[in-house]
């Protein structure tokens, strides 16, 4: 088929020659492993002294990989995209609180993009993690199947009050809601958590989206039976797909443990996964809608092909695919330019309580094979595009 992600000048458009050097840059430092690493170190150093450095953080790996600090800041950033014909999704990217409290924060801030995005095409997501919404270890505990004390059961029941309210929310404004993925220790709880809101809220249409990371070898298997469970039951599902963002972490738990590693044993055996995936929820959009998260160039093919070969529109509200602010633009805007339904995660909050989130996007942009490069090289053809006009 017509290789598409090649064009930089449609990918770069709404750069300025400022923001296009800005991002060489950028990508130049993350492509260092070692200055990785001792730039987050002494940057979270900085920020903890309180020491002055908020505005160059925000004049350079903020502003490339944000929205703003709040939602009203997005909206500049939300308005610029949707000239091109890319969506948003509004992410509250603030990671690794503990309390009550701050759930309830994070809760009231989905509720807040539903809201905003309620009045919005542009805006067709909202999103949120599960651990956004209660302790992570109430979700671990409850996926090994022990017994919650009476104060934890009484805990978890706000966990799962926060899930309905939101979905519910979402359900009365029509606003999708895709919920993250995370450990695979916790997700049993989360997956059966998310499956009961999409057996209350995706009677239908598909209100209420997981996701499924597709490193873990198991994934496809669990699509499959929910699939038949959903059939049986009459609701749509929704899923998000994607690769994977902790595979460190699991091998290094299931070699503690002394559990087999839930990850592919391999990249190739990775990619054959989600392509499988991929295609299998394409076969059956009569019962599903597909978010396809992917910086993969080859996926995004298979799932063009996919769709030219059974007759699918390129706007089937069915089918949607998505990259993070700040990455990918070669695919984000040359689909858009071809007619597909695109949406950018759009992340938002804090500088200091979305810095655990900048450093993690730089982490994997040093452990992905190419992926640095890859925008490297766009980049500079685009400069060296502009200086022949």
């Amino acid at each position: 088929m017509e290789k598409i992600f090649d064009n930089t000048e449609v990918a770069f458009a709404l750069k300025s020659d400022t923001e296009l050097d800005r991002a060489y840059f950028l990508f130049k430092m993350i492509s260092i492993e070692p200055l990785v690493k001792i730039g987050s170190a002494v940057t979270n150093f900085a920020l903890n002294l309180n020491l002055p450095v908020e505005g160059l953080i925000r004049a350079t790996v903020f502003d490339h990989f944000c929205g703003g600090i709040n939602v009203k800041d997005c909206l500049s950033v939300v308005d610029k995209m949707q000239t091109k014909g890319v969506s948003s999704v509004l992410d509250y990217s603030v990671e690794g609180k503990e309390d009550e409290h701050q759930f309830d924060a994070a809760m009231k801030m989905t509720l807040k993009t539903i809201d905003f995005a309620k009045e919005r095409q542009s805006i067709p997501f909202a999103v949120f993690k599960p651990t956004g919404f209660g302790r992570f270890e109430l979700y671990e505990k409850l996926g090994e199947k022990q017994k919650l004390t009476a104060e934890e059961q009484e805990e978890w029941d706000k966990v799962v009050a926060r899930f309905d309210l939101v979905c519910s929310e979402a359900y009365k404004n029509n606003v999708s809601l895709l919920i993250d993925g995370e450990e695979s220790w916790m997700q049993d709880a989360a997956d059966e958590l998310v499956t009961n809101m999409m057996r209350k809220y995706n009677k239908e249409k598909p209100i209420v989206f997981n996701t499924l990371q597709l490193y873990r070898w198991d994934r496809l298997d669990y699509l499959k039976k929910l699939h038949e469970v959903a059939k049986k039951e009459g609701f749509i599902i929704g899923m998000k797909l994607v690769r994977g963002a902790y595979m460190e972490k699991e091998h290094a738990r299931a070699k503690e443990k002394g559990y087999p590693t839930p990850i592919c044993a391999s990249k190739e055996a990775t990619d054959a996964n989600y392509d499988a995936a991929v295609d299998y929820m394409v076969d059956h959009l009569d019962g599903m809608s597909i978010f396809l998260g992917t910086h993969n160039e080859e996926s995004t093919y298979n799932l063009i092909d996919h769709m030219k070969s059974k007759g699918i529109d390129t706007k089937d509200e069915r089918i949607w695919l998505g990259q993070l602010y700040g990455m990918s633009d070669n695919i984000s805007y040359n689909l858009a330019d071809h007619n597909y339904n695109i949406a950018k995660y759009l992340p938002f909050g804090p500088v200091k309580d979305v810095m655990p989130y900048l450093i993690r996007r730089a982490e994997e942009n040093t452990s992905v094979a190419g992926q640095t490069n890859r925008e490297l090289g766009l980049i500079k053809a685009e400069q060296k595009r502009r200086k022949k006009e």
